[in-house]
């Protein structure tokens, strides 16, 4: 985070923080929800128009009886440490409400940190806003910027007001273009299996709030964390922290829902997903149907079992029969979990405890495994004939008195990996045998935790009895050659 170019959002409750970040950089990026309370995390986004970090606080002065008291402290500590790290504050109070006792407690507390400070009067558009903005006059922070973040108005002052106090845009140098693209790593689980604990071991900081209460992250927060392998090679993530995916029967508000959408988008738009499992209660029926929809989104997958600690002084306490040592109940635990996402690529399984930072850094070196192997190009020839082994080995099943049959396979694309199958007909592929390849792909090609996708591409002809070399060509690849007579 670029420190000495940074602008924080402020304010109390509803006020349209949220909005008016989405505004500012550009698009929709934080919640936005009528219901008070919804920004509980700091969220930060790079405004590249302005070439500035901007970060959205959770609502200082939110009342205990709105959120959870350990939630409401830790909200207002995650928005003063936003305006101690912030270059420039915007205070953002309501026009059509008028000033409050919370925003005149909120203005003596920024004098103090002595910051500066644009007075952002927002919701300018509804009834009472011109007469009401006259009562923040005695505040006296100028500039003062009235906007509507609803409709998008008054904002090309504001912005003009931020570059004023920042300065212009800096130039960019030369080493930030060719950094390399961040590899987003994404943390997704059903609420409260400790996601967030996680997060902080990895960003070894308190930014993500950490709370017993069930479903406390509302919306996806991402951060940069650069991570250096054995062989000193730096590599560089964007750690995403999603909401809690609850089962949609138990979408309580629309709050809920949103926050639920924006959890699966951030799932789709990872390279990497951790999916968190509980060690106490093991895979559920709604793990394995948010462990289906990383699946569908094509991403690389790794499970991580937290919260072993509880499981591992279970076992110590009274060791259940026939387990010998706590590897030979790790291997069983695995076992089991295979077995409830049969579905899955075979992904690794790690261990790990955010309460007593029990191998959290395994989630790295995993997802350094993970990226190199997503970038790995498949050997044709070795794919062709661990193909044919397998068809020699377990034979699909007729279908219409017919087999399926595969002529040729390339690989055409990454993340995931994309095999394109030449075959006499798509229809008679059926998903076990399509399983069965991919598990088969897994092993041989040790893709632990990629996803493979195969693209079938039919016999044009019916009459012949496999693809002709000009159809080959035309898509671009070369037919195996022929063996010559002898």
């Amino acid at each position: 985070m670029n420190l000495e170019r940074s602008v924080a959002l402020v304010g109390r409750p509803n006020v349209g923080k949220s909005r008016i970040f989405n505004r500012l950089v550009g698009r929709r990026v934080a919640i936005v929800h009528d219901m008070p309370g919804v920004t509980r995390d700091l969220a930060t986004e790079m405004v590249a128009e302005g070439g500035y970090m901007l970060m959205d606080t959770g609502g200082i002065g939110i009342k205990p009886e709105m959120t959870p008291e350990m939630i409401h402290a830790a909200t207002e500590e995650q928005a003063d440490f936003a305006i101690q790290a912030a270059t420039l504050v915007l205070f953002v109070v309501d026009a059509s409400e008028g000033m409050t006792t919370v925003d005149e407690d909120l203005a003596n507390q920024l004098r103090r940190y002595n910051k500066p400070t644009i007075l952002v009067m927002n919701k300018m558009d509804r009834q009472g806003s011109s007469t009401h903005q006259l009562e923040f006059t005695p505040l006296g922070f100028k500039p003062a910027c009235g906007v509507s973040a609803e409709h998008g108005t008054g904002f090309d002052r504001l912005k003009d007001a931020i570059l004023k106090i920042l300065g212009p845009k800096p130039k960019t140098d030369e080493s930030e273009k060719n950094e390399p693209r961040r590899t987003r790593i994404c943390l997704a689980g059903k609420p409260n299996v400790g996601k967030s604990s996680l997060g902080n071991r990895l960003l070894n900081s308190d930014r993500l709030i950490v709370s017993e209460v069930a479903g406390t992250t509302r919306d996806s927060i991402e951060a940069d964390l650069d991570y250096t392998a054995e062989d000193g090679k730096v590599m560089h993530f964007r750690l995403v922290d999603t909401a809690g995916l609850k089962p949609k029967r138990k979408l309580g508000s629309s709050l809920d829902y949103f926050s639920t959408i924006r959890s699966e988008e951030a799932i789709r738009r990872s390279d990497i997903v951790f999916l968190v499992l509980d060690a106490m209660t093991g895979v559920t029926k709604h793990d394995k149907k948010l462990a289906g929809e990383i699946l569908e989104a094509g991403v690389g997958l790794v499970m991580v079992v937290n919260k072993w600690d509880y499981a591992r002084d279970a076992f110590r306490r009274d060791p259940p029969k026939g387990y010998e040592t706590e590897s030979d109940f790790r291997k069983v635990f695995i076992e089991a979990v295979r077995k409830e996402l049969f579905f899955l690529p075979d992904s690794p399984v790690i261990f790990t405890s955010a309460l007593e930072n029990f191998r959290v850094g395994d989630i790295l070196k995993q997802a350094a495994v993970v990226h190199k192997t997503l970038a790995r190009d498949l050997p044709t020839g070795p794919m062709n004939r661990l193909l044919k082994e397998l068809f020699e080995r377990r034979a699909p099943r007729l279908v219409g008195g017919k087999r399926f049959k595969i002529y040729y396979a390339v690989q055409t694309g990454h993340r995931p990996f994309r095999i394109r199958l030449f075959c006499n007909s798509e229809e008679r592929f059926d998903d076990n045998y399509r399983r069965y390849l991919e598990s088969s792909f897994q092993k041989e090609f040790q893709l632990s935790g990629c996803p493979i996708r195969f693209e079938l591409v039919g016999k044009p002809d019916s009459n012949r009895k496999e693809l002709s070399i000009t159809e080959y060509r035309r898509q671009g690849h070369r037919k195996p050659r022929r063996k010559k007579k002898q």
